[in-house]
């Protein structure tokens, strides 16, 4: 690990250095929103951003993408991405996703296309400066982040520390021009950077330590709200595809007209849509939006956490909560009624 700091002026420079040699991705301003996107200047750039619309995840698990194209007689040929890239910007809770992801995709039977996309990229993850209206990444303990990043830049108002995790991030940070040694101060500055950020992204605060959902969630499935919740719900599906941690897709074989030749392409799916859990003869066995409301939360705080290691899968981003049209999407809400129904004592 390095640690550097660079004022303002100097990490603008080092941006705009990147850029003239490689492919560089960072969060842009939209209107009053805002969203990742290709930079082709520093001065474009928005580290005070309050939250993307889009989490990141889509650069490594794009919504669309093709597999393999095929031809008869001569086999197929798998498809890969190789080209690669610089994100800028990250917040912790989405980087803490990305960690997740990569816990996932290299389970069991590993997945070349997350895979190469994540090793070719180079991640410059950033503290938040601006709270966003919905966030809630203190109550789920991913406001800071310790690890997954290749630098991460923290501002402590007149300069940014910036510290490079291993050779990648030590590599990059090598070019940037002006960068000087930290001291106690700096380092000061930015434990209470940490210390805030760990307290105050909470706008939603959950009335329990998230460890304890799992054993909530195994007394809660005949709980009503589920019902509630599911009389609702439009099943539009906006949830599934603004979550930083949502990762079921659907597979699809396309023939070409001449009949000989074809693709596989792969798309994002989600778990709140009609017809996700459809099979061979028509049978859905989620069929009823309830069922699938509480999937979708019980994935979160239950089936994927026993999948790595009891970590959550909702990183309080809330994106959820805004993106929901009738305004039944927050986790939050939701956990803290089953404690509020059946109590911390179970």
């Amino acid at each position: 690990m390095k640690l550097k700091k660079l004022t303002k002026n100097a990490f603008t420079n080092f941006i705009d250095s990147l850029i003239r040699t490689q492919s560089v991705i960072g969060v842009r301003a939209k209107g009053d929103r805002f969203d990742f996107g290709p930079l082709d200047s520093a001065k474009d750039l928005r580290l005070d951003y309050d939250v993307t619309l889009q989490p990141p995840k889509k650069f490594f698990l794009p919504p669309s993408e093709t597999l393999l194209t095929y031809q008869t007689g001569a086999g197929y040929k798998s498809e890969y991405d190789d080209t690669e890239f610089i994100l800028v910007g990250v917040h912790p809770y989405d980087m803490i996703a990305i960690n997740q992801l990569d816990r996932l995709f290299s389970q069991d039977n590993c997945d070349a296309h997350y895979v190469r996309r994540r090793n070719n990229a180079t991640i410059i993850a950033c503290d938040v400066v601006t709270p966003s209206k919905n966030v809630f990444a203190s109550s789920m303990g991913t406001a800071v982040v310790r690890q997954g990043y290749d630098i991460l830049v923290t501002d402590i108002g007149d300069v940014y520390v910036v510290e490079a995790a291993a050779e990648k991030g030590e590599k990059l940070l090598s070019k940037a021009k002006g960068a000087v040694d930290v001291n106690k101060q700096d380092l000061d500055k930015r434990q209470r950077v940490w210390d805030q950020n760990s307290l105050q992204l909470n706008k939603h605060k959950l009335k329990c330590d998230p460890s304890y959902l799992p054993k909530l969630l195994d007394n809660a499935y005949t709980h009503p709200v589920w019902e509630e919740k599911g009389e609702l719900c439009f099943a539009c599906g906006s949830c599934n595809q603004v979550c930083p941690t949502c990762y079921c897709f659907n597979v699809q074989d396309d023939v070409n007209w001449d009949l000989k030749t074809g693709r596989r392409d792969r798309f994002w799916d989600g778990c709140m849509l009609d017809g996700f859990t459809k099979v061979a003869g028509g049978h859905e066995f989620r069929n009823h939006r309830a069922d699938r409301f509480k999937h979708r939360l019980y994935r979160k705080a239950k089936y994927v956490p026993a999948k790595i290691g009891g970590e959550m899968a909702c990183v309080g981003c809330g994106r959820c909560v805004s993106a929901c049209l009738t305004d039944i999407a927050n986790p939050v809400n939701v956990y803290n009624r089953l404690i509020e129904d059946l109590g911390t004592n179970l």
